[in-house]
C-alpha cells in the first residue's frame, strides 16, 4: 500500500489486506470515510493489489451505522472522484467496491445500518458476530428509500417479500436472522470470528490470481444490477432525502440525540419505529 488514509487502519499481511474504519465517535459516513474509500479502491484496483481485503471496524459497537445525514452533500462531493460527476454517489462508489479485483470480505461486529449495510453488501462475502451483529435499512422511515444499493442487492439476496419485510419495516436483524434470509454468508460465535475469517481470506489468497479474478467478475456479471438501476436508485435517495418529510423526522431523532453514541443509534430500529407520524 502506497496511500495513508484519516478513517481507515490497513496492515498487510502477505496477499491479504486487513482494514479497519476508525471514525470516530460512531463510523459515520462522511467525507473523510469516502474519501478514503475512493483512495483505497484505486489502490485496489493495481495488478500489484491484494488478493483478499478483510473490512473490519475499530469500534465493536458500531461498522458503521450510517450516513453522516449533515453532510450529505459533502460525501457526495467526495464520491464523485471515484467515476465523475455523473456518478456522484455512494451507490456507484459501492459498485466499483463490488468490481475492485480483490476478493473483499466483512468482518461485522456492532451496528451496520443504511450505507452501513450497503457497503456490506457491495463487499464478495459477509460474515457477522452471533452475539453483536445488527444491520438494518432505516432509510423509509426517515423519509427515503435506500439510495446506495440495498434495493438490488437484498431483492436478489433474499427475494421479494423478505426484501420488503427489510426495507418497509425499517427494523433492525440480528445476525442469526440476517443468515437466515440470506443478509450475510454465516454467523458465527464470537470468540470464533476473527480466526473463521483470517483462515478464509488466507486460504482464497494462496489461489491464482487469474482464477480469482475470472472467477469473481463472471459471478458479478450474473448478479450485479444494471448501472442505470443503481444511478435511478440514487437520484431517487438525493432527491427525497431533502425532502421536509426527511427533515422533520430527522429532526425528531436529533432531539433524542442522533448520530450521537447513545440509546437512539443503539437502537435505532426501534428510534424510527416511534417517531410521530409525518405525510
Amino acid at each position: 500500500m502506497t496511500a495513508s488514509f484519516e478513517t481507515i487502519t490497513t496492515r498487510l499481511d502477505g496477499n491479504v489486506l486487513y482494514t479497519a474504519f476508525h471514525a470516530p465517535p460512531i463510523n459515520l459516513i462522511g467525507p473523510e470515510v469516502v474519501r478514503d474509500l475512493v483512495e483505497l479502491l484505486d489502490e485496489l484496483s493495481r495488478p500489484t493489489g491484494p488478493r483478499v481485503v478483510v473490512f473490519d471496524s475499530a469500534d465493536p459497537d458500531f461498522f458503521i451505522p450510517h450516513v453522516d445525514m449533515t453532510k450529505v452533500p459533502q460525501y457526495t462531493e467526495q464520491a464523485a472522484k471515484a467515476g465523475g460527476p455523473g456518478d456522484a454517489s455512494l451507490g456507484m462508489l459501492f459498485r466499483k467496491l463490488s468490481q475492485t479485483p480483490a476478493v473483499t470480505i466483512a468482518k461485522l461486529r456492532g451496528r451496520a445500518r443504511g450505507a452501513g449495510s450497503e457497503f456490506l453488501l457491495a463487499c464478495d462475502m459477509r460474515f457477522a458476530s452471533r452475539e453483536t451483529a445488527v444491520l438494518g435499512q432505516p432509510e423509509v422511515a426517515i423519509g427515503a428509500p435506500p439510495g446506495a444499493g440495498a434495493l438490488q442487492h437484498l431483492t436478489r439476496l433474499l427475494g421479494r417479500g423478505r426484501a420488503m419485510e427489510a426495507i418497509l419495516t425499517s427494523a433492525d436483524f440480528d445476525a442469526d436472522l440476517a443468515e437466515r434470509y440470506g443478509w450475510i454468508n454465516r454467523a458465527l460465535p464470537e470468540a470464533d470470528l476473527d480466526n473463521f475469517v483470517r483462515q478464509t481470506a488466507e486460504r482464497i489468497a494462496t489461489f491464482p490470481r487469474d482464477a480469482l479474478v475470472a472467477a469473481k467478475s463472471a459471478i458479478n456479471a450474473i448478479s450485479l444490477p444494471a448501472v442505470a438501476d443503481v444511478r435511478a436508485d440514487a437520484a431517487l435517495f438525493q432527491q427525497l432525502v431533502r425532502s421536509d418529510a426527511v427533515k422533520q423526522r430527522a429532526a425528531q431523532l436529533f432531539e433524542r440525540g442522533f448520530q450521537t453514541r447513545g440509546p437512539v443509534e443503539l437502537f435505532l430500529g426501534d428510534a424510527v419505529g416511534s417517531l410521530e407520524a409525518t405525510d
